[in-house]
């Protein structure tokens, strides 16, 4: 029976450390509307500045970003065409990392 137990414990130890880990150092805005977007003014060579929901909250989008292209997309249809997203920000840094379509 030890011999068991300590053999589940390994597979929970596993399973919890195998996890996505990019996703664990986000924080995420679910059903949200982006409400503007502009060019930053000091730095407009980096970020785009993006605004979520009635509130206001200003975060960013990476120019350098290798999904640059597709986020700018996404959160263009949502600035628009009012279309919702659930929006995953980096914490600590405020920089849009994922805008997923909502399930």
């Amino acid at each position: 029976m030890k011999a068991w137990s300590y053999l589940l414990l390994f597979f929970i130890m596993i399973a919890s450390c195998s996890g996505n880990s990019s996703s664990q150092n986000l924080t995420w805005y679910n059903n949200v509307t982006i409400s503007d977007i502009t060019e930053d003014p000091d730095k407009p060579d980096e970020v785009v500045r993006v605004a979520i929901g009635i509130s206001a909250q200003v975060f960013y989008l990476s120019k350098k970003s290798p999904d640059y292209k597709a986020l700018m997309e996404k959160a263009t249809q949502s600035f628009k065409k009012s279309k919702t997203y659930n929006i995953g920000i980096e914490n600590k840094t405020n920089i849009i990392k994922e805008i997923n379509d909502i399930k």
